[in-house]
């Protein structure tokens, strides 16, 4: 008997098959004229997945989804290598994983942290008057979750620029490299190589680890023009109580605004507020 049999009077089951039949044709009563159709029928055998009690063999995700068999092969074989599906075994179906659901945890836990830390960038945003942002690590990417912009008048912001692979480049990465374990360390590089934004970017690994070393020292990290050359920026890492880095926060003024005297207090300020925060976070919250 199929994982889609029905028994006499089973209704959940065929609530199930009804629910299936839905799924694969959810797209259907849409306007898909602009969809992206593998994409649509890898996500059609992700919703019947869902909505299956016990794995489902090939032959049925087919049916399901209404496609032939080499194409839904190819799809779930995708699914399978990107961790989305497992295979239960020869002969016992495909099944989701909990990839999706880790996910939408992280996703969660996210948009927590941003509520959690926001209060306390606007006060420094109305403090300080200059940009500030907040960044985490996901996976090899930096990520930009908050940025509240400059109040001063300024001809050199680059902080709304995307920095996903300039974690190297910028004090916001760099506070929270300076804590990552060597391997890791290692793995991000690997991922996203130290690509050279201006004349003054780190583009040599050992050159890295030793800027590090003074991050980790000096308990802040700086960006000299690294990303863009009329930017100089200032990040520390926010840790939760149990001392496990969460992110960092940053400010980023105009070099010509970027005395000595100036640095040091902004240095002094964005450290200040992420040990601050820190303070406050609870431990495992958004890690």
């Amino acid at each position: 008997m199929t994982a889609l049999s029905v028994q006499p009077g089973d209704a959940n089951a065929e609530l199930r098959r009804s629910q299936y039949e839905q799924a694969a044709r959810a797209s259907d009563r849409k306007d898909g004229s602009k969809s992206i159709q593998s994409v649509d029928r890898a996500l059609s055998i992700i919703e019947a997945l869902s909505l299956s009690n016990s794995p489902l063999m090939l032959s049925e995700i087919s049916k399901l989804v209404d496609l032939n068999i080499s194409t839904c092969h190819h799809l779930v074989k995708t699914l399978v290598s990107r961790g989305y599906v497992v295979n239960s075994g020869r002969g016992r179906g495909y099944s989701l994983s909990s990839k999706l659901e880790s996910l939408s945890r992280r996703s969660a836990r996210e948009f927590n942290l941003v509520e959690f830390v926001t209060p306390a960038l606007r006060e420094l945003n109305d403090d300080i008057r200059e940009c500030v942002q907040l960044a985490v690590l996901r996976g090899s990417i930096l990520v930009t979750h908050v940025r509240l912009a400059s109040q001063m008048p300024s001809h050199a912001d680059a902080s709304g620029t995307p920095k996903l692979h300039a974690a190297h480049a910028v004090a916001l990465g760099k506070a929270i490299l300076a804590w990552l374990p060597e391997a890791e360390l290692a793995r991000v590089v690997a991922d996203n190589g130290l690509a050279s934004f201006t004349s003054s970017t780190i583009t040599s690994l050992s050159v890295l680890v030793e800027e590090l070393r003074l991050v980790r020292r000096s308990g802040f990290a700086i960006e000299d023009g690294e990303f863009h050359p009329e930017v100089v920026g200032f990040g520390a890492a926010v840790r939760d109580t149990s001392g496990a880095v969460v992110g960092s926060i940053g400010i980023t003024v105009p070099r010509r605004r970027a005395t000595e005297a100036y640095r040091t207090y902004i240095a002094q300020a964005v450290m200040k507020s992420a040990k601050d925060i820190s303070g406050r976070m609870p431990a495992g919250c958004f890690t």
